[in-house]
């Protein structure tokens, strides 16, 4: 959430920056603005009056002590005059500041500098792609593969639960925990430190990254206890620190976790869904950092190079975009996705985003940096996927599949124990 503050100093900046993502926010800021200033005088009015009640309840004290009564009476039925407009104004304050809650949630995260304007993920820019030669042979999709060679089942997922949640089977169940293992492995090596998350967060969590009340419709809720499955263990881990003071030393803070994610995909259909390649339940790996403004820019480039290496490893083709303002995500300031090359599909599957969201989340979360004993200033946050299973475990499968049956990326034939599905 972006800070009144902020907005006040940067107006024009701000218009400008968010007009990359097609939408012309200056009414609402503008609102944002006038909410806050009459919120402040409210505020002041407020906060006079109570002062003035103060007071006379100590004069009132003593005059009931020093013996005149008369004096004191007065005295209480000016503080009953007064009462009546705390409340009212106490109220009137209680529904600015909703107001003003309600538009800042509703203003997106201000694009990076380096966030061009665009539409929608085809006017997303290509910074890197790696070389490979594309297949102009028919190729088995990877949901004939995984149906011929038995390691994924949709139909029994289907039974069992509905569309969108498979059965791994055999090598392919191996498969899945070997990547999970692989993913880990590289990032605690790298420096992050593991840890393992709750699958459900409470709506104080939800809201914090940004999921509430933008992503609502896309996310699992359990009524009976007013919590959310998570579409991503961003969600968790990054709560571990809401409502936290952080000494400046303590920094940088590296996470890394393993979880289940949910998200409900309303409304998609056909061939883009099919198979892995769309998910109601998918497994992924997730790097978390808490960093100094100063460090964030830097850090999300050593990230994005993290991500890079493994896709490396793991020997797909694969591509790294920037992300326009039109597909830009609403909490993030810059996000970078990676993509991989389906060669029996013919199409580019996402299977990470690394993003940093500068101060737009940890304003929500209330995570701070204390810099010194008087200064403190919000910390930036930043995320990415390392990585997401379903369409890296289909790019596997895909890409080296051939007559003597589907081949293990090197990497991961140590963790397998195998060199080949067949």
């Amino acid at each position: 959430m972006l800070q009144v503050d902020f907005i006040k100093d940067n107006f024009s900046k701000v218009i400008d920056s968010l007009k990359k993502r097609n939408k012309d926010y200056s009414s609402d800021l503008k609102k944002i603005i006038d909410f806050n200033e009459s919120r402040k005088k409210q505020q002041t009015n407020l906060d006079t009056l109570l002062s003035k009640v103060n007071t006379l309840s100590k004069q009132i004290g003593e005059l009931f002590k020093n013996g005149k009564v008369d004096e004191a009476n007065e005295l209480k039925k000016e503080v009953e005059k007064i009462k009546p407009e705390i409340k009212l104004l106490q109220e009137l304050l209680n529904s600015n500041n909703k107001d003003l809650q309600e538009l800042l949630c509703s203003i997106p995260n201000v694009p990076n500098e380096l966030v061009k304007k665009g539409s929608d993920e085809n006017d997303n820019e290509i910074i890197f792609e790696s070389t490979f030669k594309v297949n102009d042979e028919k190729l088995l999709e990877h949901w004939e593969l995984c149906e011929k060679f038995d390691i994924v089942d949709f139909d029994l997922g289907n039974k069992v639960t509905g569309s969108g949640f498979p059965v791994y089977k055999g090598k392919g169940a191996t498969l899945q925990r070997a990547l999970i293992n692989y993913f880990l492995d590289k990032n605690t090596s790298s420096g992050y430190t593991e840890v393992q998350p709750p699958v459900l967060v409470n709506e104080e969590s939800a809201f914090a990254t940004g999921q509430l009340p933008d992503k609502e419709g896309q996310m699992y809720h359990i009524n009976n206890d007013d919590l959310y499955l998570i579409p991503t263990a961003e969600v968790p881990i990054t709560n571990f620190y809401r409502n936290s003071i952080i000494n400046s030393s303590d920094l940088p803070i590296k996470l890394t976790g393993y979880t289940p994610c949910f998200r409900r995909e309303a409304g998609s259909y056909g061939k883009d869904v099919r198979g892995l390649n769309r998910l109601h339940q998918f497994d992924k790996v997730e790097i978390v950092r808490i960093e100094k403004p100063e460090n964030s820019y830097k850090v999300l480039d050593e990230m994005v190079a993290h991500v890079k290496n493994i896709l490396e490893e793991l020997e797909l083709p694969f591509r790294i975009v920037r992300l326009c303002g039109g597909d830009l995500g609403f909490t993030s300031a810059l996000t970078y996705d990676f993509e991989v090359y389906s060669k029996a599909q013919k199409k580019w599957l996402e299977v990470s985003s690394v993003s940093n969201f500068e101060t737009y989340q940890s304003n929500r979360l209330k995570l701070r940096i204390r810099i010194n004993e008087k200064e403190k200033e919000l910390a930036h946050t930043l995320n990415g996927s390392a990585l997401a299973l379903p369409r890296i475990v289909a790019a596997i499968i895909e890409n080296n599949s051939s007559t003597e049956g589907i081949k293990i990326p090197k990497i991961l034939q140590e963790y397998t124990g195998f060199k080949f599905i067949s």
